[in-house]
């Protein structure tokens, strides 16, 4: 059974930083794109940042040139950078993991809060 396992959350002031990993466990198979989105109180979740297996990098205008996703030699762990932390940065962030069959598979989600 394929499981994403985030970890990193925590509580951070405004203008901190974060690191949040998520490592795939149950399959040998290669992930294709691998991403974070992430879900605030009473708001739909949202596409923060993704990364294709050839390392191609996508980001919401909100975290562009703050957050930075990797994925170090295209394995099945992603981590992301998170600098210049906003309080409208708090949510549960979610790791999204795409097999090559097209299946999506997500995390249990980490919480991340930002205090003013």
């Amino acid at each position: 059974q394929v499981q994403l396992v985030e970890s990193g959350g925590g509580l951070v002031q405004a203008g901190g930083s974060l690191r949040l990993s998520c490592a795939t466990s149950g399959t040998i198979f290669g992930m294709n794109a691998m991403g974070w989105h992430r879900q605030a109180p009473g708001k739909q979740r949202e596409l923060v940042a993704t990364i294709t297996l050839p390392g191609i990098t996508n980001y919401a205008d909100s975290v562009q040139g703050r957050f930075t996703i990797s994925r170090p030699n295209a394995k099945n762990t992603v981590y992301l950078q998170m600098n210049s932390l906003k309080p409208e940065d708090t949510a549960v962030y979610y790791c999204n993991a795409q097999n090559p069959s097209g299946f999506n598979y997500w995390g249990q989600g980490t919480q991340v809060t930002v205090s003013s």
